[in-house]
């Protein structure tokens, strides 16, 4: 980043940040005792490998945030890096280093190229991350991306979709809030009965940006912030797998320099959009992403149901019997990493996800519910809050 204040590390891993920010909501008592029980129990838990076999993989983009090699794909035991690319020569080299890899390629279209190449992790910017996993997908390699699935485009997410269909591959979405310790708290208990239908949900991703961060060809400067909005909508859809179905949205403009008129390439106004979205349980849910509230850097959320409430990982409801809320062991050796820890096991299961030969647990489905609704959620601020409907995209 361009200050001292804002290094690539806070970009990477908020966990401090978690629990002293809890905007909009009450305090919270401590864990119950069924939780403490499931503390007790993940002391025990270790990593037993599903398979000996090595996933060869390729890493693409080594940016500002440093993704290509921070999210553990080199400390892997299932894995071999095969080659690795960045259209940077700098970058690319530091990227071999990081991963341990003698091989590299000037870009990603190289490099899937490779018939040694079976699965690709990329970290690119994401105005291409639609097009690049469309690239690698027709090429017979399965995909894991960075956020998000894709950029302010449906159609993009139509072609993204059909490709997936069409070649039958593994595609995920590396959303770190699916592996952030609240979230996965959340979907456990969810799913457990602990909170039966959500009344109402809520997702926030403060990121208080008065200087864009660095990016390839500038595309931060300026962007619509909810074409960036799965650290928030993670908090409903990764907690119930549920959908949006409409939205109204309000935008807000901070006064920030990229979002002045002719300052970015997407006539985007806004500093900071607040969305209320419709869901398919018959909810609602607030999801935000801003840039403009003064000093905040957070990504958290919060669920409230027919049969229970939580913040952070604090349950309160009805159910007694607490499901395990502990995160899966990672193998020996290989971090957690950034984001609250969530790199590793994100990693972990979409490594796990091609030795078994089933979805991974971000898949295209859960991708687009995440950033679609985020698209139409600008197009409503736009239109002064108007409430568009979603695009809804089941599995055939």
């Amino acid at each position: 980043m361009s200050t001292d204040r804002f290094r690539p590390m806070d970009r990477r891993d908020f966990l401090g940040n978690l629990g002293r920010f809890s905007l909009g909501a009450a305090a919270v008592a401590s864990l119950s005792a069924g939780t403490a029980r499931s503390n007790q129990r993940s002391a025990e838990k270790t990593w037993t490998p599903v398979s000996d076999r090595r996933v060869r993989v390729g890493i693409v983009g080594y940016g500002v945030c440093r993704f290509g090699a921070d999210f553990g794909f080199q400390d892997h035991p299932n894995v071999e890096i095969v080659a690795v690319s960045d259209l940077i020569p700098e970058r690319r080299e530091g990227l071999m280093q990081a991963c341990r890899c003698e091989t590299s390629y000037e870009s990603l279209e190289v490099l899937v190229k490779d018939p040694k190449i079976e699965a690709v992790f990329v970290a690119t910017d994401a105005p291409n991350h639609a097009r690049h996993c469309i690239e690698v997908l027709n090429h017979g390699k399965h995909v894991m991306t960075a956020v998000p699935a894709v950029w302010g485009s449906i159609e993009d997410a139509e072609r993204l979709l059909e490709t997936v269909r069409k070649t039958g591959l593994k595609y995920m979405m590396a959303e770190t809030s699916y592996y952030r310790p609240d979230c996965y708290a959340m979907r456990q208990i969810y799913r457990a009965g602990g909170f039966g239908k959500l009344v109402y949900s809520e997702g926030e991703y403060f990121h208080f940006s008065p200087t864009p961060i660095p990016s390839f060809k500038g595309w931060r400067v300026g962007m619509p912030p909810l074409w960036y909005p799965t650290h928030s909508t993670a908090y409903y859809v990764g907690v119930t797998g549920g959908r949006f179905t409409s939205v109204s949205c309000g935008g807000f403009d901070a006064g920030l320099p990229a979002n002045k008129p002719g300052a970015n390439p997407y006539d985007n106004p806004y500093s900071d959009e607040i969305a209320l979205f419709q869901t398919s349980e018959g909810g609602a849910s607030r999801m935000l992403m801003c840039k403009g509230v003064q000093g905040v850097i957070v990504e958290t959320g919060r669920v409230y149901g027919q049969q229970g409430w939580m913040q952070d990982t604090n349950y309160h409801g009805l159910l007694k019997d607490l499901p395990d809320i502990t995160r899966p062991p990672l193998p020996p050796g290989m971090p957690a990493g950034g984001h609250g820890g969530s790199h590793g096991p994100l990693t972990n299961e979409f490594v796990t996800a091609i030795l078994e030969d089933r979805e991974p647990l971000v898949d295209i489905y859960e991708s687009l519910a995440m950033t679609v609704p985020g698209i139409v959620a600008h197009q409503s601020a736009l239109k002064d809050g108007e409430t568009l409907p979603i695009p809804q995209y089941d599995k055939a």
